[in-house]
Formats: structure tokens, sequence, C-alpha cells
């Protein structure tokens, strides 16, 4: 009966972490959709709005820990049970990562003061976009459903990104040749493109934690990289 009670708390706890990691998920895609709005209609209210709301995520990630290292101190978990435990936290480590990028997108809306906006680039930014927060949605579903495929087929999905990042640099460079008063407009929008690469990156950590829990072992294979700008990813005042 004592064993069946513990059984019970120690799945009630579970529970609970996959719901924060969901909650932490489901902020964290709206920060990525809310940060590029922001960028696009150089909508500096919504942009604060962006980063304000990291504070959200960051508590999250800080009680997810707390709530996970509570309940390996509490029930001492073994195999699975443990991996379950340290995957919600490296989860929600990737998760507040995330949401500081998008943060820092934010921080930029109001650094861009240039009225040029080359709609290539836009619709470029547009799609990297939409593929990395589908990536970030498709490996949470993963995760919460221990779909290793799914999982699988975004970590596979990242030389995608890369690649349209790797494009947009070209097209970037190409413009600040071109006219010289683009320049601060362009190196924002690299610095943007980088963190939604970066974001890409975070969503593959994340569908290798999924492999980790199922398997129990770490990835051996080398990751799909197709990222040739060798651009640091950065923030204004961060």
């Amino acid at each position: 009966m004592a064993f069946e009670h513990t059984a019970k708390a120690f799945d009630d706890d579970l529970q609970e972490l996959t719901r924060l990691v969901s909650e932490m998920g489901g902020l964290a895609e709206r920060q990525i959709v809310e940060s590029l709005d922001a960028l696009i209609r150089r909508d500096a209210a919504l942009g604060d709005r962006v980063v304000v709301a990291d504070s959200e995520i960051d508590q999250l990630q800080r009680m997810i820990e707390e709530r996970a290292v509570l309940t390996i101190a509490r029930r001492q978990p073994m195999a699975v049970d443990l991996r379950e435990i340290v995957g919600a936290m490296r989860v929600a480590i990737d998760l507040e990562r995330i949401g500081d990028l998008a943060k820092n997108m934010g921080k930029r809306v109001v650094a861009i003061d240039s009225d040029f906006r080359p709609l290539k680039l836009i619709r470029g930014l547009e799609h990297m976009t939409d593929l990395v927060r589908s990536q970030v949605k498709s490996v949470l579903d993963a995760y919460a459903a221990h779909d290793l495929p799914a999982a699988m087929a975004v970590w596979k999905g990242d030389e995608e990104v890369d690649a349209i990042c790797t494009s947009l640099f070209r097209e970037l460079l190409t413009y600040m040749m071109e006219d010289p008063r683009n320049i601060g407009f362009c190196i924002h929008l690299m610095f943007c493109a980088k963190n939604i690469e970066r974001i890409g990156d975070h969503a593959t950590n994340i569908a290798e934690t999924v492999f980790y829990m199922i398997e129990g072992q770490q990835i051996l294979d080398k990751r799909p990289k197709g990222d040739m700008t060798g651009f640091a990813s950065a923030a204004p005042g961060n």
C-alpha cells in the first residue's frame, strides 16, 4: 500500500513537471511570434511587452528546476524515471534560452530607426521564423508524447533553417555593399536572423533530450548543420 502511494505521488510530480514545461513552451512559442511581429511592424510597444514577458519564462524555469530537484531528493528515482526528471530540466533550460533570444529581438525594435524595408528580406525572415516556430511546437509535442520519430524529424530539419540563415546573410551583405546607409538596419537584421537560427538550435537540443529520455543515451551521430555565417548572436544591452 505504501509503495502504491509512493508511486502515485511520483507520477503526480512528473505530471506537474510536464504541465509546467508545456506552459513554458506555450509562452516561448508566443514570444517567437510576437518578437518578429514587433520587428516587422516596428511596434516598439509590442517589443517592450516581449522583453517584459521574458520574466514569466525565467520564473517557470526556476520553478521547474526547484520541483525537479525536490522530486529527486524525495523519491530517489532511477533509470527511466530519473531521465524523465533530468529531461524536464534540460528542456526548461532550452526554453528559457529561447525566451532570451526572443527578448533580444524585442530589444532591437527600438534600436532600428531606418525606413529601409526590403520586402525580400522581410519575407525571408518570416519564412525562417515560421519554420523555427513549427520546429519548437513539433519538438515540444514529441517531448510530451515521448514520440522519438517526431523528435528526430526536428533534429534532421535543423539544416534547412541554417541554409535559410546563410542565404539571408548573403542578401544582407549585398544590400550593405550597394548602399552604406543600409548598414545599420542590415546589421540589426543579421543579429535577428542569427537569434532565430539559434532558437532552431535549441529545438534541436530538445530533440536530443527526447532521444536521451527514451533511449537512455546521447545521440552519437553528428548534428546536421548548414550554417555558413560564422556570426555570433548577441543582444543590445543584454
